[in-house]
């Protein structure tokens, strides 16, 4: 991904499950209906990693 140079493989590897992740949760909410606890989850994901990547740089 571009402008992720300088960030660690760990942090790396966080971004692209979290941006996974809401594709996913995008998929299932459009083909299924939308589930509160998939969001809720997802948003834990961006939070989790957004506080990652905080205290790596």
């Amino acid at each position: 991904m571009p402008g992720m140079t300088g960030m660690s493989s760990s942090v790396k590897t966080m971004t692209v499950c979290t941006v996974a992740g809401l594709v996913a949760v995008t998929a299932y909410s459009a083909a299924l209906g939308s589930s509160g606890w998939l969001w809720f989850l997802w948003v834990v994901l961006v939070l989790v990693t957004l506080g990652v990547v905080t205290a790596r740089n």
